[in-house]
C-alpha cells in the first residue's frame, strides 16, 4: 500500500521532529520506557514535563519509527496546517513541498546567524538569541540584527500560519 501524499509529506519534511519546530516532545507515562529503548534519553523528573529533546535522534532524513508500535502518541498527534490541508484537498503536493522548501530556506539563512550555545535545538537557540536582541532594545540595534529580527519574526509568523506552532513549546490542534 502507497502512502498519501499527506503522509508522505509528514515523512519526508521532519520539520517537527529536527528541532526547528519543537524544543521537546510530550510523553505519557507508559511511552517512557518504550522510547527509552530505542536509544532516546527521556525526560522523567516532572510529570507535566515528561518527554524527550529535540532533534529527535530518531530522525534520518525520514523518521524511523513512523510505523513503529512505539511511535509517540505526540507524534501521532500533531498534524501541522500543511499536513491536515494536503490531507483536504485543499492544496496540492507541489504547494505543500514549496511551502516546506521555503521554510527550510528560511531555517537555511537564519541558523548561520546563531550564536554557538549548549543549547542542540534550533528552536531553543533561535528563541534565546531573538529574546536577548530584544532586550537590548531595538534603538540600539545594528542593521544585521535588525535584520536577524525580521527574519525571526517572519519565520516565527510562517511556523504559526503554516505549522499551527504559536508558541516556544507547544502547538495548536
Amino acid at each position: 500500500m502507497t502512502d498519501s501524499p499527506a503522509n508522505f509529506l509528514c515523512k519526508a519534511c521532519g520539520l517537527c521532529c529536527s528541532g526547528h519546530l519543537f524544543s521537546w516532545v510530550r510523553l505519557n507515562a507508559p511511552e517512557l520506557d518504550p522510547i527509552e529503548k530505542l536509544g532516546i534519553k527521556v525526560i522523567r523528573d516532572d510529570p507535566r514535563q515528561r518527554g524527550f529533546t529535540q532533534p529527535c535522534p530518531l530522525w534520518d532524513g525520514a523518521c524511523t519509527i513512523y510505523t513503529s508500535h512505539a511511535y509517540p502518541r505526540s507524534c501521532a498527534k500533531y498534524k501541522c496546517s500543511v499536513f491536515r490541508r494536503l490531507e483536504d484537498d485543499d492544496l496540492s503536493p507541489p504547494e505543500a513541498l514549496s511551502i516546506i522548501q521555503e521554510t527550510l530556506d528560511m531555517i537555511r539563512e537564519i541558523e548561520p546567524l546563531l550564536p554557538k550555545s549548549s543549547a542542540v535545538s534550533f528552536r531553543e537557540r533561535l528563541i534565546a538569541h531573538k529574546e536577548e536582541l530584544e532586550a537590548e532594545g531595538q534603538g540600539s540595534l545594528n542593521a544585521s540584527d535588525a535584520r536577524f529580527l525580521k527574519a525571526v519574526d517572519n519565520l516565527l509568523n510562517r511556523y504559526d500560519n503554516y505549522f499551527g506552532v504559536d508558541d516556544f513549546i507547544d502547538y495548536e490542534q
